[in-house]
């Protein structure tokens, strides 16, 4: 199968943005992602992009602003999980043959709107309260009692990834906090408190991607990054999946594992989506990384999942620290995981960096585990 190269890429700074708007946020990383990969916008054979709220032909408004009016643009939603979908498909596009070149540009201004995905009016459970922060506390709890998992074990997720955040310059939170303030934060939902969940925010990240020839192309000595693997996955109806296992990860994972002819034991490091801090263990569980119900001990134990462990989870500061504007974030995940695959994350670098994953999940389907899933496996060349 042709490999997908990422030829460049561009990030806004993540957090609320009053004087930008989404369209602003996606033209500044676009324009970043086109300057980093040193093509011509005339190189470019079509557009992707990602967004929830950004509203009726966004993608083609930030493509006109950057000097790319007129080609195939694909305006693509998926919930939280859209700019990882975009990329998905811009990779299928090129393996195909149908383009040699596509920029995917997530953006996304969550700031400004009430809540941040407000469950269906036909969803009856979520009308009646089960929203995503009662949802994950449920889950939070019933880990604790099947697996004996703490409150300072749970706290130590967003500790872990504000550490990391601290390191990214482009993160929304760049500060140090503690086991303790976590667990004295407001409460939200028990046993979740207000620094167990992801905060609302803006940003824009594009990557350029293209194919072997396009690569071949560039003078650049950076090191080459291909996307070697794709999966993604909507959720099963209920009573078809266990309660503590993400099914639709696991789902995704698989696929793009077999993809790339990797094993979950090959990864180096992930970007994985921690909306909640219980939601970080889970997926780590579901992409096959640890089994289940030892993710959060392996990170109290032994600081496997720590910046200089040996499976580093969100160096980025995932999206308790670096932020989640919808659209914006699974295209981010890549960014991140270029920059650790070409050595270039300065203070936060992992220390082993070939075999990278990308996970995002999103939104609700009443009856069934959730509404999408998409995974990536990346591999420095």
């Amino acid at each position: 199968m042709d490999n997908v190269y990422v030829l460049g890429t561009g990030m806004t700074s993540f957090g609320k943005f009053s004087d930008r708007t989404a369209i602003d946020l996606g033209s500044e990383s676009l324009l970043a992602a086109l300057d980093h990969a040193a093509i011509n916008v005339a190189d470019v054979d079509a557009v992707y992009a990602s967004h929830v709220y950004g509203g009726m032909v966004a993608g083609q408004r930030v493509a006109a602003s950057c000097g790319l009016a007129g080609l195939p643009t694909l305006n693509v939603e998926n919930a939280c999980a859209s700019g990882t979908s975009a990329v998905i498909e811009a990779v299928y596009a090129i393996r195909s043959g149908r383009y040699s070149c596509v920029a995917v540009v997530g953006f996304e201004q969550v700031s400004t709107v009430k809540g941040m995905l407000q469950p269906a009016e036909d969803d009856l459970e979520g009308q009646l309260g089960l929203v995503f922060p009662a949802w994950y506390a449920m889950r939070a709890r019933l880990y604790m009692e099947k697996y004996g998992m703490s409150r300072d074990q749970l706290s130590l997720v967003a500790v872990k990834n504000h550490h990391h955040g601290s390191l990214n310059p482009l993160a929304q939170y760049r500060n140090e906090i503690t086991v303790g303030a976590v667990a004295e934060s407001r409460e939200i939902a028990t046993p979740l408190r207000l620094l167990d969940c992801c905060p609302k925010g803006d940003g824009g990240a594009a990557v350029i991607l293209g194919s072997e020839d396009r690569l071949r192309g560039l003078r650049d000595d950076r090191r080459p990054v291909a996307i070697r693997g794709c999966g993604l996955s909507s959720g099963a109806p209920d009573g078809e999946y266990p309660g503590l296992f993400e099914d639709i990860t696991s789902r995704a994972a698989k696929h793009a594992y077999d993809e790339a002819g990797i094993s979950p034991q090959d990864v180096d490091f992930a970007e994985v989506h921690d909306c909640f801090s219980i939601a970080e263990g889970l997926r780590v569980e579901g992409l096959g990384l640890c089994d289940p119900g030892r993710y959060f001990h392996e990170l109290s134990d032994e600081g496997r999942w720590m910046l200089d462990g040996t499976t580093p989870i969100n160096p980025s500061g995932g999206l308790l620290a670096k932020g989640h504007p919808l659209g914006a974030t699974g295209v981010a995940q890549l960014h991140e995981i270029t920059t650790q695959l070409q050595g270039l994350a300065n203070e936060r670098q992992v220390g082993k960096a070939d075999v990278a994953v990308a996970h995002t999940r999103g939104g609700s389907v009443p009856g069934t585990e959730g509404g999408s899933c998409a995974v990536l496996v990346c591999e420095g060349a």
